[in-house]
Order: structure tokens, then sequence, then C-alpha cells
């Protein structure tokens, strides 16, 4: 589901001031709001951010906050960048990079929100440790969030949502939202911004999902 092969998308992104180097990012580390953003506002990071429309949404309504879009793939994130190039937002910066190497790049409760929309799914018993919201990368969010920061997580895979619910149990997470329907869920729904996908998705039918977590001290389970 990920544009592929746009000749050129590297060589675009390595030009662009919006988008942090692979080659400097990890020296920001601890520092990005400082340093990059030049600030103390709230940061929040989006993984796995597809074409931008989300992030790029957000980055204009709330200009008080810092926001990073990461995406893997060069061709996506062309299209994210393309877009802050024709709206400039002062608030938004990208990392093309793999989220397993989040805690090489954020510091230790350095963010405060983490999203993840419409993540790969996975579907395959044996590529279970990839998922987004397997333990492994929970453990990684939990790293860099401040205390108290949150994860909010939408999807249309059921069995991701059921995956992602049932890797929360024993962790040291708080539920402060589930839904399985967003769209008709009042008190979940207000403020939504759709992804691209969610558009598409919920055009055809599909019911989203959501849910949000708060971390917590680590021997205050509440989940279970």
């Amino acid at each position: 589901m990920r544009l592929k092969n746009i000749k050129g998308s590297r060589e675009y992104i390595a030009g662009s001031d919006y988008v942090i180097s692979e080659e400097i990012m990890e020296e920001y580390r601890g520092c990005w709001k400082e340093k990059v953003f030049e600030n103390d506002r709230p940061l929040q990071i989006e993984i796995g951010m597809g074409k931008g429309k989300f992030i790029t949404s957000l980055a204009e309504l709330h200009p008080e906050i810092n926001y990073i879009g990461i995406e893997k793939y060069s061709s996506t994130l062309l299209r994210g960048v393309q877009k802050v190039e024709e709206n400039p937002l002062p608030n938004i910066r990208f990392l093309r990079m793999d989220a397993e190497g989040i805690t090489k790049v954020f510091g230790k409760e350095e963010v405060d929100k983490i999203y993840l929309n419409f993540s790969d799914p996975w579907p395959k018993d044996r590529h279970a440790k990839r998922r987004l919201e397997n333990k492994l990368f929970l453990a990684r969010y939990y790293e860099i969030l401040k205390p108290e920061g949150c994860i909010e997580f939408k999807t249309d895979n059921t069995a991701l949502f059921d995956f992602a619910l049932e890797e929360l149990k024993g962790e040291p997470w708080e539920i402060l939202g589930v839904t399985r329907d967003l769209h008709h869920d009042e008190v979940m729904n207000e403020g939504n911004v759709m992804t691209e996908y969610e558009e598409k998705f919920s055009a055809q039918g599909n019911p989203i999902y959501k849910y949000i977590i708060r971390k917590i001290q680590k021997g205050s389970i509440e989940n279970e």
C-alpha cells in the first residue's frame, strides 16, 4: 500500500530543509526542541506517517506543538515533504528511518505523544515482531515518552487491533479509551484528524478502531 520507486525521491528528500539527514539525526537525541525547533514546546511524533496528511494537518492546527514525522520509505515520505514545502510550517520536521532505531534518535522521556496510524499489520505470525504495536516496540516507546505520555493508535485491521490490545496486558500502560467504530463514537471521534488511509477505508464501509493509552509507572498496571 505504499508508493514505490519514485525516481529521485531520496535525492529530493536529502535536499529538503524539513528533513533531518540520517547521518546527523542521532546528534539531536535528547535535544530536539532546543537545537532543531529552538523552543520548549511539546514534542509529538508519528511513526509510519505515510504521505503525511495527518501530521501536516496537526502541525497546521497546532502551531504550539512540535511535530516529527517518521517514514521508512523515501517514495512515501516525499509526498509529506512536498506538502510542507507547498505550505511551509515551522513546527514540523521529517525523518527517514526504521522505527526499530527510535531510542537511538530520541532521548529518555523526550517525547510527549506518539501516533501510530494504519501500521502494516504483518499478518503472518512469524512477522509479529515487526508489528509496531508489539511488546518490543511498546518498550521502546515507554523509554522515550515522558511520564504519562500517550500513544494513539488507529487501524481498520481487526486482527491487528486485537493483537495490539492483547500486547498491553501486563505492561505499564493505562488504557484511556478504546473504540471499534471511531467515526460513530462521539467522545473518541472529537477532534479526529483523518489520514489518507482512514478516508479510503471508511469510505469503503470499514469501521476504524482506535485506542489511547498512557504510560504509567512500572508496577502500577491497570489494564489487566
